[in-house]
């Protein structure tokens, strides 16, 4: 049994929503049933809780953060979320820098150290830490319709996390949301992606942040109506089985 799935970007440097505020970096609060999880935070404090704000969310009914890697612009507004949450847990990555987990100790959270498949609730996984230089983790979320990846900034490749959520789960992968990590690619460096990925059987995509604004294009001509696109304010929604 799967319940209904909402996704909603909080923060990206897309617009979408033109009553909120666009920056570079990426936030997204993800529901699953009655459970409501914020996937990082953004890059300005000030612009994650004025959008988070404007969209009526409530961080005291936040069950857990989850911080995909320790960059700036994805863990920017942590310390003003907790103020404003109620001590949730908060998965990172287990070779996070010391200095993040006492941020998030320090503004009341209990940090989880994560580093291979690990279950944050019912239907709502993290990948693992990925990667070499930049360790990175990514969110996956079971619903009727199959699996959904949040990407952070997709540092491993998103190619690679694809297929390791393939591994994972043995299940379809329905959507792809999140920053694609491609800008500065050629072309033709674009199409392959986008053809393995397709090759991986994803159905949809919903490329945001550091994706690029060719490779959006790219994605979108590719994709056609399987092209969601991603902004913030943008809300995505799957229903229950």
């Amino acid at each position: 049994m799967t319940a209904a799935v909402r996704l909603t970007t909080v923060y990206d440097n897309y617009e979408h929503d033109p009553r909120l505020r666009a920056g570079w970096g990426f936030s997204c609060l993800v529901e699953a049933g009655d459970r409501k999880i914020l996937f990082d935070t953004g890059a300005d404090r000030m612009t994650e809780m004025f959008n988070i704000e404007r969209l009526e969310i409530d961080l005291k009914q936040v069950g857990a953060i989850f911080l995909s890697h320790a960059h700036c612009d994805h863990v920017g507004g942590l310390t003003s979320v907790l103020e404003a949450a109620s001590g949730p847990k908060v998965y990172l990555g287990l070779r996070s820098p010391l200095s993040l987990k006492e941020r998030v100790r320090s503004g009341g959270g209990e940090p989880v150290a994560v580093k291979g498949l690990t279950q944050v609730f019912e239907n709502v996984h993290s990948t693992g830490e990925m990667g070499g230089s930049i360790r990175e983790q990514s969110m996956v979320v079971r619903t009727k319709k199959g699996l959904v990846v949040i990407t952070g900034c997709a540092h491993p490749a998103i190619v690679e996390i694809a297929r390791r959520v393939k591994e994972q789960f043995k299940e379809k992968i329905h959507l792809m949301i999140g920053g694609f990590h491609l800008g500065g690619l050629s072309d033709a460096e674009i199409n392959t992606v986008i053809s393995h990925l397709k090759g991986l059987n994803v159905e949809r995509v919903a490329p945001c942040h550091c994706t690029g604004e060719r490779a959006r294009g790219l994605f979108a001509q590719a994709y056609g109506e399987n092209y969601l696109a991603n902004g913030v304010g943008k809300v995505i929604q799957m229903g229950e089985s």
